[in-house]
């Protein structure tokens, strides 16, 4: 228990870190697409390679594990369409017009709409008229709870089998939270909110997924073993879809709509999910070798 304490206090730290970003540097679109980039292959990764597989082996039902990722993929789904807050790519004047110096050309004969038009606009039209700091924050709170759920049920599964339970769920996850973190706070400033109040809700934030992590406990806490074993299982494997949407979510749009620095950010893409790998040879269940 105190290693998930450990994960839960080293996430909020990133989580707060990654949202007084804006304030401190320029977040350029080059830097932060390689980031996302990273991280989308670290999600994707750990969702296929980890998570699903644990949820099968503890489930025991390969299609009950399968629809309950299908479930957590339409969750977050809806949660992204319902509250519009999955956005890592707007709220300073930098973002989209320093540190790339490539065309970026989106076909706009095939897309006559593309969501952003890089360096053509000033930095007040990337951000969505319908977005609002509130709807942000509100959506993301709601999905880092879910990762602090991910988070306990991955701990709380893997407990026993190896030292570092749950690190590759934890990994992703701290790679992640810092991204939500800088959305909020980017858009605070861009709407011209003072910066004890971005500091305030990016703190409040940053406790989000410890309390999801602390809900998910207290609930299996004194449940059977089967039904505690059928609870971590669902939970393992809904998160999984939760990942797999937010990488792909993330992913798409890029290889959609830009063709510039494509080779590094495959690459970027690649180290992430060489680092799944890499974690699930090293600290996995040993689905590779057993099943």
């Amino acid at each position: 228990m105190i290693l998930l304490v450990i994960y839960c206090a080293l996430i909020a730290i990133a989580s707060a870190a990654g949202g007084t970003l804006p304030s401190l540097i320029k977040m350029t679109h080059h830097r932060m697409q390689l980031i996302v980039s990273l991280v989308c292959g670290v999600m994707l990764g750990v969702a296929l390679l980890h998570m699903l597989p644990h949820s099968i082996q503890i489930l025991g039902n390969v299609h009950l594990a399968t629809i309950l990722v299908l479930c957590g993929l339409l969750v977050m789904l809806f949660l992204i369409r319902i509250f519009n807050f999955h956005h890592h790519d707007f709220g300073t004047d930098h973002i989209h017009s320093e540190g790339c110096d490539h065309d970026h050309p989106h076909h706009e004969a095939e897309h006559p709409k593309p969501v952003v038009n890089i360096g053509s606009a000033p930095a007040e039209s990337h951000v969505p008229r319908d977005l609002t700091w509130v709807g942000l924050c509100f959506g993301l709170a709601i999905h880092t709870l879910l990762d602090g759920i991910a988070l306990a049920a991955a701990f709380q599964a893997e407990q026993g089998e190896h030292v570092l339970a749950g690190f590759g769920t934890f990994l992703a996850i701290a790679l992640h939270k810092p991204l939500d973190a800088i959305s909020i706070t980017a858009l605070m400033a861009a709407k011209k909110f003072p910066l004890a109040g971005q500091m305030t809700v990016n703190l409040v934030f940053a406790l989000m997924a410890p309390l999801g992590a602390i809900l998910f406990t207290l609930t299996v806490h004194g449940m059977s073993f089967d039904i505690q074993n059928m609870v971590l299982g669902a939970a393992l494997a809904m998160s999984a879809g939760f990942f797999l949407c937010i990488s792909l979510g993330d992913l798409l749009p890029e290889v959609h709509f830009h063709s510039h620095d494509r080779i590094w950010l495959s690459l970027m893409l690649l180290a992430g999910v060489a680092v799944a790998v890499i974690l699930e040879f090293a600290i996995g269940h040993g689905s590779f070798v057993t099943q």
